[in-house]
């Protein structure tokens, strides 16, 4: 599985932006993708997820309410709204999709957004 993001950008806070992350090549692997956020000189960290039923979840409390995580299962693409973007905000975004299968890697990545929100 190969996965590409995009949307990252420089924003002004009380922003928004729109992240994708296409799939391509063994997409049967996948049974859920997620985002992740890391901070410079910080761990990263899961923020939210949608399943291959649809099913939406959101693991950092800071962003509820504010980015939302949706899929088109046409293009194998998921979406990360983000809006009243804040400057804690500011990190490198990823992409990750799960293996469900003996034949499939546990974890794909791609290879980061970055989003800067100027306060």
């Amino acid at each position: 599985v190969q996965l590409v993001e995009a949307g990252g950008d420089l924003v002004q806070a009380g922003g928004s932006l729109r992240l994708s992350c296409a799939a391509s090549g063994t997409t049967f692997c996948i049974t859920a993708m997620n985002w992740y956020r890391q901070v410079s000189g910080k761990a990263r960290e899961s923020i939210a997820g949608i399943t291959t039923d649809g099913r939406t979840y959101y693991t950092e409390p800071s962003i509820k309410g504010r980015f939302t995580v949706s899929r088109d299962d046409a293009t194998n693409t998921i979406f990360l709204q983000m809006n009243n973007l804040q400057p804690e905000d500011t990190a490198v975004y990823y992409c990750n999709a799960e293996g469900g299968y003996s034949v499939c890697a546990n974890d794909y990545w791609g290879q980061g957004t970055e989003v800067t929100v100027s306060s």
